[in-house]
């Protein structure tokens, strides 16, 4: 049977600009994904230490239906402060909900820990994340954006830890378009769900890379030596969904999450997963659901093997090509 589904770019999917913008040699970055006519927009979050910003109005008991950006950056709590940039540039360019005051633009944002990766005292601010929108509509995978910090397989410590980054990934099946932008960050490995190999991770000096599970299991109480990670998704559909709708959708895609990358959602992640819609065409919720779920997927995979070796951490093509 032929395949109804098709991979398409996640520029394809109409109404959405994502930029990035990073120090490069510093180790971190931002990636802001803008709407600038308004998107409808709700929020997953599974990881147990979350750092987030204006998150409570993506609830569907919220009266706000509309955001602007979302602002995906390095720096952990530090880096929340860079939205003010992404602000800045769509105040000025009139975008954001109309008040008395002039318009006030929308914009959600969620960091992951790169802390120990970056340069000292080095966070995202406000000038790089209004660089990123400068950059919008010109993205690139790897270590770019908020995937400049990102590192995964960090268990055992970072002496066995990989350099990962950001990735993106989109299908379609019918007139419905479903796309995923993720930065992977997380303290386990990521896995290639077709092939159930392994793609990067924990690893020894000659690449071999060690069951991250294992690893975790095999500690005793109080002897971890991971610390905070997270892994940040947003998803991009033209499918007409309510915030409810969204959020369910945000929930089913975590599944891609739990299916290349393990252990997943533990308690010093801060797993997150947006969905935002250009409300285009009517859709089912299920086929988006599927959709959903093999772009983060692909997406986790191909922010691994985008990366490359950064500030002394070696990337999976490193070892492939050693070997």
């Amino acid at each position: 049977m032929e395949s109804v589904i098709r991979e398409i770019e996640i520029t394809d999917i109409g109404g959405f600009r994502i930029g990035n913008a990073e120090w490069a040699d510093l180790g971190t970055g931002c990636t802001a994904v803008l709407a600038e006519r308004g998107a409808r927009a709700a929020v997953s979050v599974r990881g147990g230490a979350p750092a987030s910003r204006e998150n409570a109005l993506l609830n569907p008991l919220a009266a706000n239906d509309m955001i602007h950006a979302v602002l995906l950056s390095g720096g952990s709590a530090f880096g929340l402060s860079a939205a003010d940039g992404v602000m800045q540039y769509l105040e000025e360019k009139g975008i954001g909900f109309a008040t008395g005051g002039g318009p006030v633009p929308i914009v959600c944002v969620s960091c992951l820990y790169d802390l120990e990766f970056a340069e000292k005292g080095k966070r995202p601010d406000a000038s790089l994340a209004y660089e990123a929108c400068i950059h919008a509509g010109n993205f690139q995978e790897g270590n770019h954006g908020a995937g400049t910090g990102a590192t995964v397989g960090k268990i055992l410590g970072m002496d066995h830890a990989m350099k990962s980054g950001i990735g993106c990934a989109a299908f379609q099946a019918g007139d419905l378009q479903v796309g995923a932008l993720t930065a992977v960050n997380a303290a386990g490995n990521i896995i290639d769900p077709d092939h159930g190999t392994w793609i990067a991770g924990i690893h020894e000096a000659d690449g071999t890379i060690i069951d991250a599970e294992e690893a975790l299991c095999s500690l005793s109480a109080g002897s971890l030596r991971f610390h905070e990670n997270t892994t940040l998704s947003v998803i991009l559909t033209n499918g007409k969904f309510t915030k409810t709708e969204l959020a369910k959708l945000a929930d089913m895609a975590n599944d891609g999450y739990a299916r290349a990358i393990r252990p997943v959602h533990t308690m010093v992640d801060g797993d997150s997963i947006y969905a935002m819609t250009n409300d285009t065409v009517k859709a089912d919720l299920n086929i988006a659901g599927v959709l959903a779920v093999r772009a983060i997927e692909k997406a986790i995979v191909s922010a691994a093997e985008h990366a490359e070796a950064l500030r002394g951490l070696k990337a999976c093509r490193d070892f492939r090509r050693s070997l």
